[in-house]
C-alpha cells in the first residue's frame, strides 16, 4: 500500500504543498470531467506531517531501506488495533491512513 501511494504523484504534490499552513491548492482532473477543486489547507496534523515525510524518503534514489516507524506511529494513535504488530489487511490501513489525513484538514 505504501509503495503504491508513493508512486502517486497527486497525493506527493498535494502534500508537499500541505507542508505549507494557508496554501491554497487547485485540483484538477480532466479524467473525471470535474470542475477544479480549491482547497485552503491549514496546519497539517502529525499524521500528515509523517506521511510526507515518509514519501519523501521513498523518493530519494540514495537512500536504502526506509523505515516508517513515525509513520506507523501516528497510524497506531488514530487505530488502537494496529498497535501490537498482529496481521492486519492492506485494505484496513490504507482506510485508516487516508481517512485520519482527511480528519486533520
Amino acid at each position: 500500500v505504501l509503495q503504491n501511494l508513493s508512486q502517486t504523484p497527486v497525493l506527493r504534490e498535494l502534500l508537499k504543498e500541505a507542508k505549507m499552513p494557508g496554501t491554497t491548492v487547485k485540483i484538477e482532473s480532466p479524467e473525471l470531467f470535474m470542475e477544479p477543486q480549491l482547497i485552503k489547507l491549514d496546519q497539517p496534523g502529525p499524521l500528515t506531517l509523517a506521511m510526507y515525510q515518509f514519501l519523501t524518503e521513498m523518493q530519494e534514489t540514495k537512500k536504502g531501506v526506509v523505515t516508517p516507524k513515525e509513520l506507523f506511529a501516528q497510524v497506531c494513535k488514530k487505530a488502537i488495533r494496529f498497535k501490537g504488530y498482529q496481521q492486519q489487511d492492506s485494505h484496513e490501513l490504507l482506510r485508516y491512513l487516508l481517512d485520519g489525513m482527511k480528519a486533520e484538514e
